[in-house]
C-alpha cells in the first residue's frame, strides 16, 4: 500500500512538474494587424480619402454602367431580333445584346465589386500604416518570442493570454488605443513585473479612434 501511495506521489509530482514547465514555456498573445492599423492616427485620413474614393470614382462607375444598360436596353427592345439575311445587321444586333448582358451582370453584382475594389484602394492608401505596424509587430515577437498568436474573434475573452497590442502601440509610441483593444488582455510589461505598470506606459482610451470597426 506504501509503494502504491509512494508511486501516486511521485507520478502527480512529475505532471505538476511538466505542467508548471509547459506554461512557462508557452507564451501566447492576441493581436491582428489590420486592427492595429484602423487604430493608427493617420489612419483618419485613409478613411476620408476612401469616401471620396467611395463617392467620386464607386459612384460615378456605377452611374456609368446604368446609363450605358439603359441605353442599350432601350436599343435591344426598339430592335428586337431583326428578321434579315444582313449577317452585318444581326452581328450587330448580336453583339449589342451580349453587351447589354455583360453590363447587367455588372449592375447585379455590383455590391461584391464595389466592396472588392473598395478593399483593395484601402489597402493602397494604407500601405504606409500596414508596413509600420508590422515593422514593430515583428520587432515584438522577436524580442518577445511569442509561441502562439490568436486574433481577437479566436479566443474566449477573459483566457489568459498577452494583450500585444499594448506592446505594438508602445513600439509604434502611441499614446492612446481604443478600448476594445485595450480590453482584450493584460499588458505584456505588467504581467511580465507582476504589478501595475504607471499610467504613462499604459495607451489610454482613444475616444477620437472611431474609426470603421474591423
Amino acid at each position: 500500500m506504501k509503494k502504491v501511495s509512494f508511486a501516486l506521489f511521485v507520478i502527480s509530482s512529475v505532471l505538476f512538474t511538466v505542467e508548471k514547465t509547459y506554461s512557462q514555456q508557452i507564451k501566447v498573445g492576441v493581436f491582428d494587424i489590420d486592427y492595429m492599423v484602423r487604430a493608427m492616427p493617420d489612419y483618419a485620413r485613409v478613411d476620408s480619402l476612401l469616401q471620396i474614393y467611395d463617392r467620386d470614382s464607386l459612384g460615378a462607375q456605377y452611374d456609368k454602367y446604368l446609363s450605358q444598360y439603359k441605353t442599350l436596353d432601350s436599343t435591344y427592345k426598339a430592335d428586337s431580333l431583326p428578321a434579315t439575311t444582313d449577317t452585318k445587321v444581326k452581328a450587330q444586333w448580336d453583339s449589342t445584346a451580349a453587351h447589354r448582358q455583360q453590363i447587367a451582370l455588372y449592375l447585379i453584382n455590383w455590391q461584391q465589386i464595389a466592396q472588392y475594389n473598395e478593399e483593395a484602394k484601402r489597402r493602397q492608401l494604407a500601405a504606409p500604416l500596414y508596413q509600420q505596424v508590422t515593422t514593430a509587430y515583428k520587432k515584438v515577437l522577436d524580442t518577445r518570442k511569442y509561441n502562439l498568436i490568436f486574433k481577437p474573434l479566436a479566443y474566449e475573452i477573459g483566457s489568459t493570454v498577452d494583450n500585444l497590442f499594448i506592446a505594438v502601440a508602445k513600439e509604434l509610441k502611441l499614446t492612446s488605443l481604443p478600448q476594445e483593444l485595450l480590453q482584450l488582455g493584460p499588458d505584456p510589461d505588467a504581467k511580465q513585473a507582476g504589478t501595475a505598470p504607471p499610467k504613462t506606459n499604459v495607451p489610454k482610451t482613444n475616444s477620437s479612434a472611431t474609426n470603421k470597426k474591423p
